[in-house]
């Protein structure tokens, strides 16, 4: 068991990829792009698939969630779906994704055995995708989307930030079409996790502003904390329903207290949390014989030290010195 010193127990996994992504999102990497990790320096196919076995069948992993970087990119993604989903216990998996491969590839992952999908799309309009994105990819995410709902990647959730400026007035049409075609949209409050190190919590837009801006045309009802538990989105029935949209509130209305995740990096790192500072390295005991006890020992020791909170509040916070895409969401 994954467990801290304020009673939270960790069954959720985010393992990511690779820290490599064919979009350069203003709010997580430079036009440029970043330096990325050797191919040495990134964990092996497996290589995962002995962490992720380690933590479901001996520290209570109950989810995983595939993330990157873009994992599409990631040349065996399919062969890893599928030996996790051969494991015993077998876990529940997803994939977040900009939804640029998923229509070359959502057949073979649901065959693998993958579960669902979160797909980001914060705009419904080509030319406000290519400023946010820095790449004219819209029609692809669009063409992904479908074939995600086709080959039965259920629920379809897409991820949308808004920006102030480019696409802060979009939220009711965007969540107007997820409701035409039957997608979960999720919109997520933009977080410290940038490249440039340019995100200022004066200029986000918040969950108060989404709400605000959906309530002109759409009538809202909570879901309930009961119904979201541990889920980092709160949601609403959308006109009673049985449509629903979330908000990830990550900054203004923090749910660490309720966080059940534990994070897994590229290149073998155990972070507790998008915002640490602080990582455990797994990589070096794998690569050094190390038995699978041994390995879980460590683990169960980073999360034993996992923080109260995220600290976002603090004035002394220190944004994480690698972005989210070298991370995982």
């Amino acid at each position: 068991m994954l467990i801290d010193t304020y009673g939270r127990v960790a069954t959720d996994l985010r393992v990511s990829l690779t820290d490599r992504c064919n979009l350069r999102c203003t709010y997580c990497m430079p036009e440029e792009g970043l330096q990325w990790l050797a191919k040495p320096d990134l964990l092996t196919d497996d290589e995962i698939v002995r962490l992720v076995d380690i933590a479901v069948r001996t520290l209570g992993i109950e989810e995983v969630r595939f993330t990157g970087g873009e994992p599409l990119l990631r040349p065996g993604l399919v062969g890893i779906v599928e030996r996790v989903a051969a494991l015993e216990p077998r876990p529940q998996m997803s994939l977040t994704t900009n939804g640029i491969g998923l229509r070359r590839t959502a057949t073979a992952l649901k065959a693998a055995g993958l579960d669902r999908v979160n797909v980001s799309l914060d705009t419904l309009r080509p030319d406000v995708f290519k400023t946010l994105t820095r790449r004219d990819r819209h029609r692809d995410v669009l063409e992904g989307l479908e074939a995600a709902r086709e080959a039965g990647l259920n629920p379809v959730k897409v991820n949308a930030v808004l920006m102030p400026g480019l696409n802060d007035d979009e939220a009711p049409d965007l969540l107007a079409w997820a409701v035409e075609h039957d997608y979960e949209l999720r919109f997520i409050e933009q977080m410290p996790l940038d490249a440039q190190h340019g995100w200022k919590r004066e200029g986000m837009v918040t969950a108060g502003d989404i709400l605000a801006s959906l309530r002109t045309r759409f009538d809202l009802s909570p879901e309930g904390a009961d119904e979201r538990g541990s889920a980092p989105a709160e949601r609403w029935l959308v006109d009673g329903g049985p449509h629903r949209v979330g908000v990830i509130a990550s900054v203004t209305r923090p749910f660490c207290a309720a966080c059940d995740r534990t994070r897994l990096t590229a290149d073998g790192q155990i972070r507790t949390c998008l915002f640490a500072t602080e990582e455990t390295d797994l990589r070096a005991a794998l690569r050094s014989g190390a038995p699978d006890e041994e390995i879980a020992r460590i683990w169960k020791l980073a999360m034993w030290g996992k923080k109260a909170g995220a600290g976002l509040d603090d004035p002394t916070f220190v944004q994480p010195d690698r972005p989210m895409s070298a991370i995982g969401g």
